[in-house]
């Protein structure tokens, strides 16, 4: 073997096995993340489907998710007024509007516009999906809804919790 040849060999199987460290690290996160979430959830009176109405106030609301941000539980909502996009941030224990801020940020903005893109093709509400999805999941409660098209058709993804369990159902929008 020569010594390019082996050095290449070594490089590809650094390249190899740090991507597979990376996938159950990456899962690790996610896994963490989720029971933190599923923990602050016990104590929100706030509901995703309640959010989405609060949230109406500052535009139409193109997706939603609870998440565990420095530490405190809260509900960030898109929504679209006009032309542009806002993060609606919604207090989970009063329901209350506590910022909403325009989006500018590079990759925020692209997941918005791709969010619209599905919401505008929608003949059903982001409400009325994560309903349909709470109604098939009895006991479970909605933490995130995400609109998108599949094959030319809008579908919302809805991640839903029941204690520490998670799964993610699709609803049509069409």
């Amino acid at each position: 073997m020569n010594w390019k040849f082996s050095h290449w060999i070594f490089a590809a199987s650094v390249v190899v096995l740090t991507g597979s460290l990376v996938v159950p690290a990456v899962a690790a996160d996610e896994a963490q993340e989720r029971a933190e979430l599923a923990k602050a959830l016990a104590g929100a009176k706030v509901t995703l489907h309640s959010g989405l109405q609060t949230s109406a106030s500052q535009g139409k609301p193109i997706s939603a998710k609870f998440e565990v941000e420095d530490g405190k539980l809260q509900l960030s909502i898109y929504t679209l007024k006009g032309d542009g996009f806002s993060e609606v941030v919604i207090n989970p224990a009063s329901g209350k509007v506590d910022k909403a801020e325009t989006i500018t940020n590079k990759e925020d903005l692209e997941h918005a516009t791709a969010q619209k893109a599905a919401v505008d093709k929608a003949k059903i509400t982001l409400i009325a999906a994560a309903d349909k999805a709470l109604k098939a999941n009895i006991g479970y409660r909605a933490v995130s809804i995400f609109p998108q098209t599949k094959a030319d058709h809008p579908v919302a993804e809805v991640t839903l919790v029941r204690g520490k369990a998670f799964k993610t159902v699709t609803e049509q929008l069409d």
